[in-house]
């Protein structure tokens, strides 16, 4: 018993040890957040922190959870389903913002209560399918190419429609039965400055919204372009390794 004692004794000490780091670099981030919010004359409130917990555990999340994190990205189904299960009962907001192909639609729709990357008209109907399936609203985002002259980031496709091609897919978001258009989602093109291609998203954004007055989340900046992403109006970041550490 001594031994299990002492295996209990050591987990809750490891556990405590990466809530105190999680909590100290979450701290850190929401700063960062507001301090980039009041710069720009916005009130911090209005700006919604993702954390992105791909490759994390599901620990994490919990803890994640009991901090006051609600909102959770994840960029992969295959992660991202067994966690969402794993950690049901927190009143979790799943956001899923990798690529998505439309044979994962249907599964993503089983957990993810928004989509960030409506990239390709195929994807429409296939996630309203899922939508009717679970007898639910799913808010979808088109995600906009802003220029990237590449196409990979570190482990995954940063996509997007081309500028022009927004609003016929912002439209048949809107028309869709079970989905709900929400806004616009970019990633800052490669080997760029972020600020003026967040602002490009955010005139996009203004002009999507005469069309559609709903459709108000901006979902722009990850740990390295957080402020910039705030000060151009983003009203969502997505931030994973400035909270959570360097992926494993």
């Amino acid at each position: 018993m001594r031994d299990e004692d002492q295996g209990r004794a050591e987990e809750q000490q490891a556990w405590q040890t990466r809530r105190e780091q999680i909590a100290a670099n979450l701290a850190a981030v929401r700063e960062d957040i507001a301090t980039a919010a009041r710069k720009a004359g916005r009130d911090p409130s209005d700006v919604t922190l993702i954390a992105v917990t791909k490759t994390y555990p599901a620990s994490d999340v919990r803890v994640l959870a009991g901090l006051g994190v609600l909102d959770v990205g994840e960029n992969r189904d295959q992660e991202a389903a067994p966690k969402a299960h794993a950690t049901a009962g927190l009143g979790l907001r799943w956001h899923f913002i990798g690529q998505l192909q439309s044979n994962k639609a249907s599964s993503v729709a089983g957990y993810a209560d928004f989509v960030h990357s409506v990239d390709r008209a195929r994807l429409i109907p296939a996630l309203a399918k899922g939508a009717a399936r679970y007898d639910k609203e799913l808010t979808c985002l088109v995600q906009v190419d802003l220029g990237n002259a590449e196409r990979m980031d570190d482990d995954s496709a940063r996509g997007g429609a081309f500028p022009d091609r927004v609003p016929e897919l912002a439209d048949a978001i809107a028309a869709a039965p079970g989905l709900r258009l929400g806004g616009l989602m970019a990633v800052a093109p490669l080997g760029a400055e972020p600020g003026p291609a967040f602002e490009r998203l955010y005139a996009l954004a203004m002009r999507l919204r005469t069309a559609h007055p709903s459709a108000t989340m901006i979902s722009a900046g990850m740990s390295g372009d957080l402020g910039e992403a705030v000060a151009a109006g983003a009203t969502h970041v997505r931030v994973g390794s400035a909270i959570l550490g360097i992926r494993r």
